[in-house]
């Protein structure tokens, strides 16, 4: 007798073929091996469906405030009429139904709801500056929804033996093929990134809002906490809002590449680079401009 098929990647690398695809030659009629990959990435996304109850309140941020017109009597009873800052009203914390700009899980002039598990990684997800003012709100669910939780596998790399990629076993292929997926979705968007990068993305969400589910869930690159995107606006409703200053902004670097010397500079010490060339006690000796 036999069993039914087990749905299973081709290579721990099929993602990243089927982006590439998708951005530079056809995404709305997929070739016969992009087609296998997006309807095993359906069948295999029943092992990571995740529901949130009705009632589970979720995280939404905005960049800026609406100013409020407030009046207060002086000690002559007098009026004095001023402008303070004022979150969000709450039409412009949910998206117009009839617009949107391109993002990770929706295209554009198709809106989803984006939220995070918690306040900080959704202010996170709004890359504000110091000193920008950020409306966040609590919104509450109004349904049980069931979602693809992208962020339940890590993206980790196969092993290389002399050049050659060794291709795992199915299972660990999978792992591997979810976690580029959830990577995919984690990027950040940005102001310049080509509207082309979001494409594959967004055939991943259409097929899994065609295959029934809520919306998607995915890791945050800015955050320690998890980001939800609900396809349906009905679905959730705002329940407060708060405005937030952003008083400081951390940051940490690694090296992602080896560096390149020009040869006129090549034997310039790399210890040089913490110098300050505006200021410091060395510098400021060895300076041969007289101070005014």
């Amino acid at each position: 007798m036999g069993g039914e098929r087990v749905a299973e990647f081709e290579s721990w690398k099929e993602y990243w073929d089927f982006s590439r695809f998708v951005m530079r030659k056809a995404r709305h009629i997929l070739d016969a091996k992009s087609q296998r990959f997006l309807d095993t990435v359906v069948e295999t996304s029943a092992k990571r469906k995740s529901f949130i109850k009705k009632g589970a309140v979720l995280w939404r941020a905005q960049l800026g405030f609406e100013w409020r017109t407030q009046t207060v009597l002086d000690q002559n009873l007098e009026e004095i009429t001023f402008d303070v800052e004022n979150p969000f009203s709450p039409s412009r914390m949910t998206p117009l139904p009839d617009r949107a700009n391109e993002g990770r899980v929706n295209p554009k002039g198709i809106p989803c709801l984006y939220f995070s598990t918690d306040r900080d990684t959704a202010m996170a997800e709004t890359r504000p500056w110091i000193g920008s003012y950020v409306s966040v709100a609590q919104f509450v669910m109004l349904r049980d929804l069931s979602v693809v939780d992208c962020s339940a596998d890590s993206a980790r790399r196969t092993v290389v033996v002399f050049g050659e990629e060794r291709e795992p076993e199915p299972g660990k292929r999978e792992e591997l093929v979810w976690g580029s997926i959830n990577r995919a979705f984690s990027e950040p968007v940005t102001r310049i990134d080509d509207v082309a990068d979001y494409a594959p993305t967004q055939v991943l969400a259409e097929a899994f809002r065609n295959a029934g589910y809520d919306g998607i869930a995915y890791g945050s690159k800015l955050g320690t906490g998890t980001t939800v995107a609900i396809f349906e606006l009905a679905t959730a409703e705002l329940a407060n809002c708060h405005l937030y200053r952003v008083d400081a902004v951390n940051m940490k670097f690694s090296m992602a590449a080896n560096p390149y010397y020009v040869e006129k500079y090549s034997k310039t010490e790399e210890s040089k680079e913490s110098v300050d060339p505006m200021g410091g006690e060395e510098n400021r000796a060895s300076s041969e401009v007289e101070p005014l």
